[in-house]
């Protein structure tokens, strides 16, 4: 029989779960909302990509700003990094499946953005006049 010490601890552990979820949440959109994350995951795709391509793909990032975004997605297992042993070395960048994922969200904000791009325009005429 389950008694309601249990109940009360399951619940309990239920309720720090859901908390934890949600600061990381939090942590994670603020990393990955900014410009040149956004424009990285856009950019691999569904391909891997040399930090150069990269950088060449994703017009005016700094080379600080590519390197610091890449170890962010990293870190959040959104990236992967794989070097090559090779002189001198090859490294290369591709979307995680969680990242692969993020991409498709990413695409849905996009396309959200050119359904009401009409709206959106106006409305600030309308706030700027």
């Amino acid at each position: 029989m389950v008694t309601k010490q249990f109940i009360g601890s399951a619940n309990e552990a239920d309720e720090a779960d859901l908390r934890r979820a949600d600061s990381l949440a939090r942590e994670i959109f603020s990393d990955v909302a900014n410009k040149w994350a956004l424009l990285i995951i856009e950019a691999l795709g569904e391909r891997t990509l040399r930090f150069s391509e990269l950088r060449d793909e994703v017009e005016g990032i700094s080379h600080k700003m590519l390197t610091q975004n890449l170890r962010m997605l990293e870190r959040n297992g959104l990236a992967e990094r794989k070097v090559h042993p090779t002189v001198p070395p090859r490294v290369e960048y591709t979307l995680t499946e969680p990242g692969q994922a993020l991409r498709a969200t990413v695409d849905l904000i996009c396309g959200w953005t050119h359904q009401y791009f009409g709206h959106i325009e106006a409305a600030r005429r309308g706030f700027d006049a």
